[in-house]
């Protein structure tokens, strides 16, 4: 599709972004010609997106308040390099209407919809009422904004539980929550005010009645600022787990072309109603069991997480027709231009642990291997040898595969995942493979709770013993005299002793718990593979340092000292000890040294990555220790307090 208005693109944009998003938007940039300005706080100096672009600018210090929510710097940096237009991306500032108003007032061009269409959008109240007056069905909730925690309380008795909470302001699941019990909606509100707060300044809430086993699909429009719509179909994105996307696929299973065209329709007349411009979603909730009852939830003004799917099934590039519209270009393809050819499945990879509660993980990634080739893609911002934080979104990458039937697509997809490696960060690749051969998944057979009803058979309880004896193999291969000329009998692992029969050698090694192992197969170890062969079957693993890969799963197996891990124990005598779940930053204290607490009372909040984990006393006691305060940064295991355990009462 040629452009009559080429002359108008622009020569320089800057990506007002981060990570996989900012290099996915480069590479286009790239593509067209276009020259690419990113920029970055003092924690992404070495990043991927930051090698990638033409130029980079420092924004900041590493808190993205001081840096990639700075308006101010953003424009200067805009200023500074002698960009014309400014690519949000996704999350940060993507759908805040107070960055579009002053890019416009900056003479920058932003590249989405206008200031007053994010606002309307953006303000999931207001956005129910614009569209049900164009006639799209919206889900039964609270009318009226800034309504006080009463209020909300009220509406949600009114509507009957179970409900959901949801901040007016946001999307991407931040502060949603799902309410079943009424006695417990008073302390929901708070943690959501909080949550919506932290993640969008801005904690006014909704409350919605809660469809189980719904599914949730989610319309991609594309508008010109010539008074063009269209719609490029359908994603399903019902695989979710807490009210994130992990999964999204395209198209969907459960549509019929009819009921395609039908939500299609609402999902442009939705676009319309706001006088949209450039690429944006809308967002419906469909039950399962009825897919021609479909709701409008919410239009998201921005480019999706989810967005290459689409492109994958349309082949049409999504970032291109964004700065095409953004430079005044009609679309020039109506709705029949569109064909869905295909199936594209798209998985999330991000760093969090499956095994400890998909708490969010970080790190130096050690070894790295995305996957590419026919029909796979990746967008993904890591780099070997970059830094994993606590402080942004945990989302490292995304793994897409293309195929012609849904089944190709899936396959290729399990496969994908089964060759990604990130040796250093813990991931969620190898979950994402296990869940994309569920038995209900492969059939279609969706919903958004399907993921937390089978979460536990998804997630090994155990570590193999083949996880152990590769570890141990690198250890004895590392004990093991380099050069030649003669060995010392006693330099080499293998037991021999001096006028007696050899004796094994034993590592304590601790994944979770320690344990000790004895190796009993045969091995061959690399430099960055291990292989293990015990009882005729061979087993092979990427490694790098203590770090363990395979089929997408990844193990920090490290050396466990019996003795020191005693004499801590002894010093905590009679205590027990606090620790930190997940790299992150306090940002709650609520009880101070020589405070008597209640079992199961919250004491402290670690946040990380956007996510609050609240941590509670384990038994009624008093708190002998506390280690740190509001703003305290923290490493995964640290101690954080000591609850000294009540004495028991003697009769």
């Amino acid at each position: 599709m040629g452009s009559a208005m080429g002359s108008l693109m622009f020569d320089t944009v800057l990506v007002a972004n981060r990570g996989e998003i900012a290099v996915r938007v480069i590479r286009t940039l790239r593509s067209m010609g276009v020259r690419s300005v990113a920029v970055f706080s003092d924690a992404d100096a070495d990043a991927r997106h930051v090698r990638e672009a033409d130029e980079a600018v420092r924004i900041g210090p590493a808190p993205a308040a001081e840096s990639y929510l700075s308006v101010e710097r953003l424009l200067e940096a805009a200023a500074r390099t002698g960009a014309r237009a400014v690519h949000p991306g996704y999350g940060f500032l993507a759908e805040n209407a107070g960055f579009a108003r002053a890019c416009e007032e900056a003479g920058l061009v932003f590249i989405g919809p206008s200031a007053d269409a994010i606002a309307l959008m953006g303000d999931k109240i207001r956005a129910k009422e614009t569209v049900r007056a164009a006639g799209v069905p919206v889900v039964p909730g609270s009318s009226g904004s800034g309504l006080t925690d009463a209020q909300l309380a009220d509406a949600a008795r009114e509507i009957g539980t179970p409900v959901l909470l949801k901040p007016s302001a946001g999307g991407g699941g931040k502060g949603m929550r799902l309410v079943r019990d009424a006695a417990v909606l008073a302390d929901e509100i708070a943690a959501a005010r909080r949550e919506a707060r932290a993640s969008f300044g801005d904690d006014t809430l909704l409350v919605e009645r809660w469809i189980d086993r719904p599914r949730h699909i989610e319309i991609q429009v594309l508008a010109d600022g010539h008074g063009n719509v269209v719609h490029l179909g359908e994603r399903e994105c019902s695989l979710q787990r807490r009210h994130q996307k992990i999964i999204e696929e395209a198209p969907s299973v459960l549509l019929d072309e009819a009921t395609r065209a039908a939500m299609g329709e609402a999902a442009v007349q939705a676009a319309r109603s706001c006088g949209y411009r450039g690429a944006g979603t809308v967002e419906f909730i469909v039950p399962g069991s009825d897919p021609s009852q479909y709701y409008f939830m919410e239009m998201n003004t921005r480019l999706q997480v989810e967005h290459p799917v689409t492109e994958l099934v349309t082949g049409l590039d999504l970032v291109e027709w964004q700065l095409r519209v953004a430079a005044g270009e009609p679309l020039g393809l109506g709705q029949e231009d569109v064909r869905l050819t295909g199936h594209a499945v798209e998985a999330r990879l991000c760093a969090e642990d499956p095994s400890r509660g998909f708490l969010p993980s970080g790190g130096t990634v050690l070894l790295l291997d995305e996957p590419e080739g026919v029909g796979v893609r990746t967008d993904s911002g890591l780099s070997e040898g970059g830094e994993v934080g606590s402080l942004y979104d945990p989302m490292l990458s995304k793994v897409i595969a293309y195929g012609p039937d849904r089944a190709t697509a899936l396959r290729k997809l399990r496969a994908a995942l089964a060759r990604t490696v990130t040796l250093g960060v813990q991931t969620n690749a190898g979950f994402l493979r296990r869940l994309l051969a569920h038995p209900a998944v492969v059939a279609g057979e969706l919903d958004t709770g399907l993921v937390e009803r089978e979460v536990d058979g998804l997630v090994p309880t155990d570590v193999p013993e083949e996880v152990y004896e590769a570890a141990a193999a690198v250890r004895l291969d590392a004990l093991r005299p380099r050069g030649g000329g003669w060995t010392d009998p006693f330099s080499v692992p293998s037991g021999w002793r001096m006028g007696g029969e050899p004796k094994s050698v034993t590592f304590h090694l601790r994944v979770t718990d320690p344990v000790e192992h004895t190796p009993r197969g045969t091995h061959t170890v690399t430099e960055d593979h291990v292989s293990v062969t015990l009882d005729g079957v061979r087993h092979t693993f990427h490694r790098a340092a203590d770090w363990l890969g395979r089929d997408g799963d990844a193990w920090h197996v490290r050396d466990h000292d019996p003795v020191a891990a005693s004499l801590t124990g002894a010093a905590h005598a009679g205590a027990d000890s606090l620790t930190a779940p997940m790299p992150g930053t306090v940002t709650v204290v609520k009880v101070a040294v020589g405070d008597e607490v209640s079992a199961g009372q919250s004491l402290l909040v670690v946040e990380a990555m956007k996510m609050e984990h609240v941590i509670s006393a384990p038994h009624a006691g008093t708190v002998a220790e506390l280690d740190v305060a509001p703003g305290t940064t923290v490493a995964m295991d640290q101690v954080l307090a000591v609850i000294a355990p009540a004495e028991e009462e003697t009769s």
